[in-house]
């Protein structure tokens, strides 16, 4: 699949990558432990048990014969043509000699997948790297527990230390894995926030587009009144989507505009209405009391809206989205997680964490600008493109 090509791309694309630290810590261990084996057995005798000396063979003493009487001499014979001189044998090739113990252990060494055992240490390396990538120290710990459940003393190779991390990354992700729901609720509202710089803007355009695409009718309402360039940004993907933008003056009421905006879509007969709201840093109260309005604004409206509450989050900031999600959790009820720029610098790993404290679902992730560049969450294709391993 190409999004998946991209994502395992461009996931770790400048960051310490989870796949190169995993195989590292399988190497140092592999490494000692096979040259400590050959060392032992260049120290041992030249001759194994596999190939005993051969023990000398007794010579019976010569015994003396009589010497023999004097043949008579032969009559002359006509002297034949000389036969030609057969045609010269490759000399036989000298028998290949199967190689000593020693000799079959390093060929083995070489070409064979390092393996090691897993113990203590390795698992301590094993959470230190799950932490680094953003995993977080609790997840970190419970992800290397279950990995070393019924495992521990065995050897283990890079591949196989993959395959287990992502089928445990997998298993936390499956449960949150799910798309936008769509309802018979017309319009559906779809109000989306977040702190400034996440994304918020693109993945309304984005999400707007596709969902025209499907055949849905789509409305955007432009709700950053205070940035000029965001409302630009969101006429060019509406152009672009042929979608609507309701916009309204700079500095204006964001609620004002909202409540608008569904009166609109309702006339319109609408699917969806999308809201944009301004970005907003979760220790401002005035900006969160401001979001808060919105939502009481627009149940006047509509009792149940908004039906969807988007929260879009930048991987770049880290186990910082954890305060995020908490704090727009209790204040704009959100219901489901966008994840973008899971390029550039990031770890990739928060999302895990996000999943294992929080359990909302999971709508969508980015990796990049392009329309194609924001998809479906796949658990699957994540945990492989984390770990480094190929999609089968």
């Amino acid at each position: 699949m190409a999004f998946f090509s991209k994502l395992k791309e461009r996931l770790f694309k400048s960051s310490s990558k989870l796949e190169q630290g995993l195989d590292a810590i399988v190497e140092e261990g592999a490494d000692s432990s096979a040259a400590e084996a050959v060392e032992a057995l260049a120290e041992s005798p030249a001759v194994t048990p596999e190939q005993p000396a051969p023990a000398p063979v007794p010579q019976p003493e010569p015994v003396a014969e009589p010497e023999p009487a004097p043949e008579p001499a032969p009559a002359p014979q006509p002297v034949a043509e000389p036969k030609p001189a057969p045609a010269p044998q490759p000399a036989p090739e000298p028998e290949k000699k199967s190689p000593g113990l020693l000799g079959r252990l390093i060929g083995r060494t070489t070409a064979a997948e390092p393996r090691r055992a897993l113990d203590d240490d390795m698992l301590e390396q094993l959470e230190e790297l799950l932490i680094a990538a953003d995993m977080g120290v609790d997840t970190a710990l419970r992800v290397t527990a279950n990995l070393a459940e019924g495992r521990m003393g065995k050897k283990v190779s890079s591949r196989e230390i993959k395959e287990l991390l992502a089928q445990e990354v997998a298993r936390i992700m499956e449960p949150v894995a799910k798309p936008l729901p769509i309802y018979a609720k017309r319009p559906q509202v779809v109000l989306v926030v977040g702190v400034n710089g996440s994304g918020k803007t693109t993945t309304i355009g984005k999400l707007a587009s596709q969902f025209k695409g499907a055949g849905k009718k789509v409305v955007i309402a432009a709700g950053d009144t205070f940035r000029a360039a965001a409302v630009e940004q969101l006429q060019v993907w509406g152009d672009r989507a042929g979608v609507p933008v309701l916009t309204a003056p700079e500095g204006s009421d964001p609620a004002s505009l909202a409540f608008d905006a569904m009166t609109k879509a309702q006339e319109d007969g609408a699917d969806l209405l999308m809201i944009d709201t301004a970005g907003r840093l979760q220790n401002r109260a005035d900006l969160m009391e401001e979001l808060a309005k919105i939502v009481r604004v627009i149940r006047k409206k509509d009792e149940t809206a908004p039906h969807n509450t988007l929260l879009v989050l930048d991987a770049t900031t880290g186990q910082n989205a954890l305060s995020q999600v908490g704090t727009f959790q209790q204040l704009a009820d959100v219901s489901g997680l966008v994840m973008t720029k899971l390029d550039g610098t990031a770890k990739g790993g928060v999302l895990v964490a996000l999943a294992d404290k929080f359990g909302l679902p999971i709508h969508a992730i980015g990796v990049g600008e392009q329309i194609d560049d924001l998809a479906p969450f796949d658990p699957e294709e994540f945990a492989a493109a984390l770990t480094g391993l190929e999609k089968n």
